[in-house]
């Protein structure tokens, strides 16, 4: 019985994890992949459970609670969170079971990774300078735009009507940048608009290919001529650049050490779980 709730609760909470759904509302290739990675799962809990580890742990009930808590948090009320459990076999009392036993195999793993290698200065010096790349701001730069669309279907907007439009506010942007806030907010069909045209600090890759040629060969304070997007006509002002910037080791380093310690411990974790089944 125990394992079949476990099984149950398991296959529940799968099904919510890869899926967002509940078990009844799988497709056929999706129950197949949440049984499957439901059995996989179910062995190496067995093993993990009937480890030595397993009689140093003890839950604390807060733990248990919040758990349930999050669980019951996810149905509307009551009546749909106890349905949905008897749908799948389970009640609130065989949940709590299957909910003990999950938190007891992570509370062994996260005593197996405790036990990872110590990550020292050198450690995340080296994986620094191997990996520079990963440490590089790319350059940004700070945009405003107006946007006018075309529809051939409406006769105000209409790709005549809409060009001679927004050429007639480049035209006074041109001769006068500074109101550029204040002509986004009156003619731009972006919602944008209500905020200047603002669309902040953009790197490459973002924009699509017309606007990002257009923009990134902007000086700041630029203006450009008129861009044609899939959306419509645009006017971009670069209102200023931040060039690429390497980070330093001083400013990358927690970050490298949390990476590093993620990567130790689940590496720790890993190795001790395949270390179970071939002791079997």
């Amino acid at each position: 019985m125990a394992d079949f709730c476990s099984d149950a609760y398991l296959a529940l909470k799968l099904s919510h994890e890869l899926y967002r759904k509940s078990p009844d509302g799988l497709d056929e290739g999706e129950r197949k992949r949440v049984t499957a990675v439901a059995a996989r799962q179910h062995e190496i809990e067995r093993r993990i459970l009937a480890s030595d580890h397993a009689a140093q742990v003890l839950l604390p009930e807060a733990s248990v609670a919040a758990s349930l808590k999050d669980i019951r948090d996810r149905y509307p009320d009551e009546v749909e969170f106890e349905s949905d459990l008897a749908r799948n076999g389970l009640d609130v009392h065989t949940l709590r079971g299957a909910v003990e036993r999950d938190l007891m195999v992570e509370a062994i793993l996260e005593r197996i990774a405790a036990g990872a290698v110590r990550v020292t200065e050198a450690d995340i010096e080296i994986f620094y300078l191997h990996h520079r790349e990963r440490f590089v701001r790319p350059e940004t730069r700070s945009l405003r735009h107006i946007l006018v669309t075309v529809n051939d279907d409406l006769p105000g907007s209409r790709r005549a009507v809409a060009l001679a439009k927004i050429e007639a506010i480049r035209e006074r942007l041109a001769k006068d940048p500074g109101r550029f806030a204040e002509q986004a907010l009156k003619h731009s069909e972006c919602p944008t608009a209500m905020n200047g045209g603002l669309l902040g600090k953009v790197p490459r890759g973002q924009l699509y290919e017309e606007l990002e040629t257009a923009a990134f060969q902007l000086g700041a304070g630029e203006l450009s001529g008129v861009v044609e997007s899939p959306l419509g006509f645009h006017v971009v002002l670069c209102d200023g650049i931040e060039p690429e910037a390497k980070m330093p080791l001083a400013a990358a380093g927690k970050r490298v050490r949390e990476h590093l310690e993620a990567t130790r411990r689940a590496a720790a974790q890993k190795a001790w779980i395949a270390e179970l089944f071939r002791a079997a």
